[in-house]
């Protein structure tokens, strides 16, 4: 397994962080993702020493930064005395073993990192399950000697093939072990297919958005409770489903995992039964930290993980939070830029009460008007009608109940059913 960069009850590990730039990436922007990896390694439980900047076309296909450069790093973790070297880019099993040989010293890149950082907040079976499969599919490619214990996980006789190597039973160890957590998932799958069958009938809104954005203190600021919520990168994994009353509608509010760049695939691949709770929505809430400098790189990165989670559809409002940190002229730049978006503070209970109202509005433009006039001995009928509707209009007429307003094409289909069980029922 990676090793843990996490933060001992003593000491922090002490890092240098590593980046390049160049034709793609200017220096002021290769510079605010040093700033980000560096929230990660907080995250993590390191300390940033340094940061190191590499101006290159490209990454070199040995060393990442070439051999004068690493030179240079080497001479720095001696100064430093760090003890772990963290790059803002993937790096292939050549570069971290060339890396690790020149400077003697530990090297994780931005993936290994971000899945250290799951590994230690997962909590649930599910999250444990999914981080730890993600892992094994970012170690595949990399492996070197790193799982030589694993061979002691089986007996002996039997075990390896005809001149079989050492790394060719470490392959076969983890592909193996691949396998049985992708069957585990697939049975917390179903469990979790069945819990949300039980919440049918509530409408359903999720929020969404880059780590960081403050969507946990947004869901503890409208429901009233108490989601973990830090000013740190991936405080929340599991997804976290409260019940929010609205003037109308009993919702279902969904907060889930924070987005970030250069997420890692098997990350998001492993994580999309998770995010269940997104692609079933009936409306997303995309949150947005207004004070980042990096507002449009963020929503981009948020837009292009719901396409590959093949999130499309689905209605959508921006809500930009953390309205309190920013400045007057600044905010009217991004009302004028992103007209129809809602404006909040979660932390100062701002704007929740518009951004309420916005969230019955989308979820009324799916419902259709409805009159019927129900036996009164069929109570149950009614009572899915309030539930699971808009009831505009309710009058009693001898043992009728004449009942108006609107509903969801699916749920008046639901209640005609149920009404023409409940009629059987009785003859």
């Amino acid at each position: 397994m990676l090793e843990d960069v996490r933060k001992s009850s003593i000491t922090k590990e002490k890092a240098i962080l590593v980046g390049i730039y160049g034709p793609e990436t200017p220096k002021w922007l290769a510079g605010e993702y040093l700033e980000e990896l560096e929230l990660l390694a907080d995250t993590a439980g390191a300390d940033c020493e340094e940061k190191i900047l590499q101006n290159r076309p490209h990454p070199d296909p040995s060393t990442y930064i070439g051999k004068g450069k690493l030179n240079q790093l080497k001479n720095l973790v001696g100064e430093t005395h760090s003890d772990l070297l963290i790059f803002d880019d993937d790096l292939t099993a050549t570069q971290i073993r060339n890396i690790e040989k020149a400077t003697n010293t530990k090297v994780l890149d931005r993936s290994g990192l971000i899945l250290d950082i799951f590994a230690s907040r997962a909590k649930t079976a599910a999250a444990k399950t999914q981080v730890e499969l993600a892992q094994l599919q970012y170690l595949l490619p990399r492996l070197t000697r790193f799982w030589t214990h694993l061979s002691r996980q089986k007996g002996g006789i039997g075990t390896k093939g005809p001149g079989e190597t050492q790394i060719e039973t470490d392959r076969r160890l983890v592909g193996e072990r691949i396998s049985t957590l992708k069957e585990k998932l697939e049975k917390l799958d179903k469990q979790r297919t069945t819990q949300r069958k039980g919440r049918e009938g509530n409408p359903r809104v999720a929020l969404v958005g880059y780590t960081n954005a403050g969507k946990s203190t947004l869901m503890n600021a409208l429901t009233d409770t108490m989601v973990l919520a830090e000013n740190r990168l991936f405080a929340t994994l599991d997804s976290t489903v409260r019940r929010l009353e609205l003037n109308n509608h009993d919702i279902l509010l969904s907060d889930t995992v924070g987005f970030i760049r250069k997420l890692p695939h098997n990350l998001i691949e492993s994580f999309k039964s998770t995010l269940d709770e997104v692609r079933e929505a009936d409306v997303l809430l995309h949150v947005v930290d207004a004070s980042s400098k990096l507002i449009d790189d963020y929503i981009e990165v948020v837009e292009t993980t719901l396409e590959e989670l093949d999130v499309t559809g689905l209605k959508k409002v921006i809500v930009f939070n953390k309205i309190d940190l920013v400045d007057p002229s600044r905010l009217m730049e991004l009302k004028k830029g992103f007209p129809g978006a809602l404006f909040v503070s979660a932390e100062r209970s701002m704007g929740l009460d518009k951004l309420q109202s916005r969230i019955e509005l989308m979820i009324e433009e799916d419902y259709e008007p409805f009159s019927y006039k129900v036996p009164v001995e069929h109570y149950k009928a009614v009572s899915f009608l309030h539930d699971s509707g808009v009831v505009e209009n309710e009058q009693y007429e001898e043992n009728y109940v004449v009942i108006e307003g609107s509903i969801k094409e699916q749920d008046r289909r639901r209640f005609e059913s149920m009404l023409e069980k409940l009629e059987t029922a009785l003859t």
